[in-house]
């Protein structure tokens, strides 16, 4: 009974610790790692700072978790997606056509874009986890490009790795130019094209 006890209340603390992350998520994804404060993410959170301290860490800490847990939910996400369809290159056209509508129409843009321009050059942690999901991501573009190539979806001399690294680095660019210039047609228009290079 005592033994039954204690595992309820460690998934107890567990739950709460999880959905403490996410609320601190949300914060850092609107206000950036530099603009918020542990005032902001400890009234999100619902806990006092020697709370946060004691079961997570400080801020920095709090921001490694938020941004790991993060890119481990997309990349997840994004193999699910993929696994979705019979035909590989009808995958990577949905994953494409989706990147788009997250760029334009998400109340936020990505949070793995934005910590890149603002904390990866100088934070090395920050920089392997963001790393990690990039590997992952051009893996998943890497093995969908070799395997329309084997199902004659692509021609058989296309440069597997070169347009696997072409769409992952376009998500980014595409994401900067949106930020920068708010023209969806812009955005629309670069991924037509990217998608008829893919289908040609």
């Amino acid at each position: 009974m005592a033994l039954s006890l204690l595992l309820l209340m460690a998934r107890l603390v567990e739950f709460n610790q999880q959905d403490a992350i996410r609320k601190a998520m949300e914060v850092f994804w609107k206000k950036g790692y530099n603009g918020a404060s542990m005032r902001d993410l400890t009234d999100a959170m619902q806990i006092n700072p020697s709370s946060l301290y004691n079961t997570i860490g400080d801020k920095r800490q709090l921001f490694i978790r938020c941004i790991d847990d993060y890119t481990q939910a997309r990349a997840g996400a994004l193999q699910t997606h993929a696994s979705g369809f019979k035909s590989a290159s009808k995958a990577l056209i949905s994953i494409i056509n989706e990147s788009v509508n997250s760029i334009l129409y998400s109340s936020n843009s990505c949070l793995a874009i934005k910590t890149t321009f603002e904390l990866a050059v100088t934070d090395k942690d920050v920089q392997a986890i963001l790393k990690h999901e990039s590997d992952l991501t051009y893996a998943l573009f890497l093995s969908l490009v070799r395997r329309a190539i084997e199902e004659k979806e692509m021609p058989a001399d296309t440069d597997a790795e070169m347009i696997a690294d072409y769409i992952l680095n376009a998500f980014t660019g595409w994401h900067q130019s949106y930020i920068v210039h708010q023209d969806a047609a812009r955005v629309k228009k670069m991924a037509k094209f990217l998608i008829a290079q893919i289908s040609s």
